[in-house]
């Protein structure tokens, strides 16, 4: 066997979780936010592919708790409250699922699921069920649709707050080990939550997909994401060469290097979201820049070296207030600002690019939804 050979072997898969497998020449993706599997489907093959886009983001695919209160019917962040790993949810179901991303791939538009894997829901009653009905009881951390129990999730020994949820993030124990929101935090160190974690992965990777996009990663610790995603299947060879691995990108909200936790602390896993890049060109437009004023955009702004780096004008957080809410970060509703700041971010030689695909609703942010 010939040294270039052994180079290959040993590099592929030590790169590719920093490759997004597109097929050249596409270089960016979308992010099509709620939309039904049939519907991106149907996208890919009349749209995105003849248009030359290389991608699209999903939402979490996994079963979640369906929430119809006096005050939320159906929002939008259920989909952010796991209730098992079963493929089923409002987008559709399993069938259709395999069938979008089949269709996708045919037309080279590659599919990134949304994972969500650091909780499962928050604190609802015991006949609440999940989008593929199964039932769940948070209070006794009981999840019999994957399964999960008590056993599973982190606990007041591991917690260092009195709440047991994130109470500072200038603590990373806190961060990593604590409820956010409330929401149950799994205990990703143990073998059975990572087991049950690589077959919900390896199950998304055996239809097709072509990588990962991981919410909340700052909330896990990097050591046992890094030992998740080294034990993931390679790609399907039906789709991908062979020997082709996963493509990881972290959510990592890292603003102003104030915290303990930067998105450095994941790149050896994968790249991460740069939120400052919409940041940091909210600011240029708004204030009026000019071209010349951003010759040096990327890492010389304190941002991640641009193979790390995943860019985005704004994401489905930040247009709505949360997390990151900044009256810099610049929206659809700023329309033509927008397509400026859209446009130079698919021009510019910086990052892995991803655009935004949301839906206009009456603007009325509380609590950051």
């Amino acid at each position: 066997m010939g040294p270039l050979l052994l180079f290959a072997l040993f590099a592929a898969p030590a790169w590719g979780q920093w490759d997004p497998n597109v097929a050249p020449p596409r270089t960016s993706i979308v992010h099509l936010f709620e939309w039904k599997w049939t519907d991106i489907a149907r996208e890919c093959e009349e749209f995105l592919g003849p248009q030359g886009f290389a991608g699209v983001q999903t939402s979490p695919p996994n079963e979640n708790v369906v929430i119809v209160t006096e005050a939320h019917n159906r929002p939008w962040w259920e989909r952010y409250q796991p209730v098992s790993y079963k493929l089923e949810t409002r987008s559709g179901t399993e069938e259709e699922f395999a069938e979008m991303v089949r269709k996708c791939n045919a037309v080279n538009v590659r599919v990134y699921p949304d994972l969500v894997i650091n909780h499962m829901s928050g604190t609802w009653p015991v006949d609440t069920l999940g989008t593929g009905g199964s039932s769940f009881d948070s209070e006794a951390l009981e999840y019999p649709g994957v399964p999960f129990t008590a056993e599973d999730f982190h606990g007041s020994n591991d917690c260092p707050t009195d709440s047991g949820n994130v109470e500072s993030n200038d603590d990373p124990v806190q961060v990593r080990n604590c409820r956010l929101l409330g929401l149950r935090d799994l205990n990703q160190r143990k073998s059975h939550v990572r087991e049950r974690v690589l077959e919900y992965i390896n199950r998304l990777i055996g239809y097709g997909v072509a990588g990962f996009r991981v919410d909340g990663s700052k909330y896990m610790w990097p050591e046992d994401l890094e030992a998740i995603f080294n034990s993931l299947d390679s790609l399907n060879p039906e789709f991908f060469p062979a020997g082709s691995r996963p493509f990881v990108f972290l959510e990592v909200i890292d603003l102003d290097g104030s915290e303990p936790i930067t998105g450095s602390d994941y790149t050896h896993i994968g790249r991460v979201t740069e939120f400052k890049y919409g940041q940091f060109l909210g600011q240029a437009f708004r204030k009026g820049l000019a071209l010349q004023d951003l010759e040096n955009f990327g890492e010389e702004w304190g941002m991640q070296p641009e193979g790390d780096a995943v860019v985005f004008v704004d994401n489905h957080d930040n247009q709505r207030g949360q997390w990151t809410g900044s009256p810099n970060i610049i929206t659809f509703r700023d329309a033509r600002m927008y397509k400026m700041a859209t446009a130079f971010m698919l021009a510019w030689p910086y990052g892995f690019p991803r655009i935004m695909s949301s839906y206009y609703w009456e603007q009325d942010i509380q609590d950051g939804h």
